[in-house]
Protein backbone atom coordinates (compact mmCIF):
# COMPACT_ATOMS: atom_id res chain seq x y z
CA UNK A 1 0.00 0.00 0.00
CA UNK A 2 2.94 2.78 1.13
CA UNK A 3 4.78 1.53 -2.23
CA UNK A 4 1.81 2.16 -4.04
CA UNK A 5 0.96 5.09 -2.43
CA UNK A 6 4.40 6.91 -3.56
CA UNK A 7 4.81 5.45 -6.55
CA UNK A 8 1.54 6.53 -7.81
CA UNK A 9 2.77 10.24 -6.56
CA UNK A 10 6.01 9.89 -8.07
CA UNK A 11 4.53 8.68 -11.79
CA UNK A 12 1.76 11.45 -12.02
CA UNK A 13 4.88 14.23 -11.44
CA UNK A 14 4.97 15.98 -14.60
CA UNK A 15 8.43 16.34 -16.35
CA UNK A 16 10.36 13.47 -14.01
CA UNK A 17 10.38 9.68 -14.87
CA UNK A 18 9.82 7.31 -12.08
CA UNK A 19 10.88 3.48 -11.53
CA UNK A 20 9.50 0.88 -8.80
CA UNK A 21 12.00 -1.44 -7.86
CA UNK A 22 14.50 -0.62 -10.45
CA UNK A 23 18.06 -0.42 -9.41
CA UNK A 24 18.02 -0.41 -6.50
CA UNK A 25 15.51 -2.81 -5.38
CA UNK A 26 16.14 -4.07 -2.04
CA UNK A 27 18.73 -1.55 -1.13
CA UNK A 28 20.32 -1.82 2.29
CA UNK A 29 18.29 1.25 3.66
CA UNK A 30 15.42 -0.26 2.85
CA UNK A 31 16.77 -4.11 4.11
CA UNK A 32 17.83 -2.51 7.24
CA UNK A 33 15.21 -0.55 8.41
CA UNK A 34 12.44 -1.73 7.06
CA UNK A 35 10.37 -4.19 8.70
CA UNK A 36 6.73 -4.37 7.20
CA UNK A 37 5.55 -7.02 9.20
CA UNK A 38 5.32 -4.83 11.88
CA UNK A 39 4.16 -2.10 9.81
CA UNK A 40 7.52 -0.37 9.95
CA UNK A 41 8.25 1.11 6.48
CA UNK A 42 11.39 2.32 4.63
CA UNK A 43 11.38 3.87 1.09
CA UNK A 44 14.70 4.25 -0.48
CA UNK A 45 14.48 7.19 -2.94
CA UNK A 46 17.32 8.02 -5.18
CA UNK A 47 16.87 11.77 -6.81
CA UNK A 48 19.00 12.70 -9.98
CA UNK A 49 20.88 15.96 -9.44
CA UNK A 50 19.52 17.48 -12.26
CA UNK A 51 16.26 17.70 -10.10
CA UNK A 52 17.64 20.21 -8.29
CA UNK A 53 21.44 21.41 -9.13
CA UNK A 54 21.79 23.59 -12.11
CA UNK A 55 24.50 20.88 -13.68
CA UNK A 56 25.71 17.46 -12.79
CA UNK A 57 28.77 17.89 -12.74
CA UNK A 58 31.68 20.72 -10.84
CA UNK A 59 30.80 23.62 -10.19
CA UNK A 60 27.72 22.31 -8.65
CA UNK A 61 25.31 25.22 -7.63
CA UNK A 62 21.83 24.08 -5.98
CA UNK A 63 18.73 25.70 -8.17
CA UNK A 64 16.41 27.52 -6.38
CA UNK A 65 13.33 26.71 -8.98
CA UNK A 66 13.99 23.66 -9.57
CA UNK A 67 14.37 22.06 -6.04
CA UNK A 68 11.08 23.99 -5.18
CA UNK A 69 9.63 22.13 -8.03
CA UNK A 70 10.99 19.05 -6.68
CA UNK A 71 9.74 20.13 -2.67
CA UNK A 72 5.93 20.10 -4.12
CA UNK A 73 6.64 16.70 -5.20
CA UNK A 74 8.24 15.07 -2.06
CA UNK A 75 5.81 17.46 0.26
CA UNK A 76 2.98 15.17 -1.30
CA UNK A 77 4.78 11.86 -0.50
CA UNK A 78 5.72 12.64 2.89
CA UNK A 79 1.87 14.29 3.77
CA UNK A 80 -0.01 11.37 1.97
CA UNK A 81 2.31 9.25 4.15
CA UNK A 82 1.92 10.69 7.34
CA UNK A 83 -1.98 11.17 7.03
CA UNK A 84 -1.40 6.81 6.58
CA UNK A 85 0.14 6.43 9.20
CA UNK A 86 -2.83 6.48 12.37
CA UNK A 87 -4.59 3.81 10.03
CA UNK A 88 -1.77 1.63 10.07
CA UNK A 89 0.03 1.40 13.83
CA UNK A 90 -1.11 -1.03 16.07
CA UNK A 91 -1.60 -2.99 12.52
CA UNK A 92 0.52 -6.22 11.49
Amino acid sequence: MIETLTSEICSQAQGYSAVLNGRFKGGWTTRHYGRPEINQHAIQMELAQSTYLTAEEAPWSYDESRAAKLRTHLTEILKTLADLAPALRGKS
